[in-house]
């Protein structure tokens, strides 16, 4: 019967689409979880997820532009103009127009700023790493390359190419 699917191919099909939805299902998990830890964020340290997101690039890198900021936290800039406002609010950042260029905003911690950025754990960091230990180096590094493969699958890692924040740096920022 030209046309019609074979019984094989419909069950292929079926399956297809049961695995697809897993996939979706885990990446909306995934985004629950960071939502809700951003959340608890807000209550225990009065900042977001984003807020410290952010405030941890500043502290990283001592003075940096909101250009940087939004390149290296990937927030455009009009999410990010709301953050360093409500930052800067809370005492926790500086902004201070550049003395070379007067078009130039940099943005520095406040030694609260430094404080908070120094105590407060960076999203899931805590929870994720201690289960993480729990399993093999090569069950790792297996979760790491299928995360790369859909992160690019879903074209994010065409999103913006500048870095994530690096907790080890950040850590030595504060001392």
């Amino acid at each position: 019967m030209a046309g019609q699917a074979s019984r094989g191919e419909v069950v292929r099909r079926t399956r297809q689409r049961r695995c697809d939805l897993r996939i979706l299902n885990a990446i909306r998990q995934i985004i629950r979880a960071v939502d809700i830890d951003s959340r608890k964020l807000a209550v225990q340290h009065h900042v977001t997820g984003p807020q410290l997101m952010c405030l941890m690039a500043v502290v990283e890198n001592g003075s940096i532009t909101s250009t940087d900021v939004a390149r290296r936290v990937h927030l455009d800039s009009s999410t990010l103009v709301g953050v360093l406002d409500r930052l800067e609010k809370k005492g926790l950042i500086r902004r201070e127009r550049s003395h070379e260029d007067r078009r130039q905003v940099h943005l520095t911690a406040t030694e609260t700023g430094r404080r908070l950025a120094a105590k407060t754990p960076f999203p899931m960091q805590h929870a994720l790493g201690e289960k993480l230990k729990s399993i093999s180096a090569s069950e790792r590094e297996e979760i790491a390359r299928c995360m790369e493969r859909l992160v690019s699958l879903i074209g994010a890692d065409k999103l913006d190419g500048g870095p994530m924040l690096e907790i080890t740096s950040v850590a030595r920022a504060i001392k």
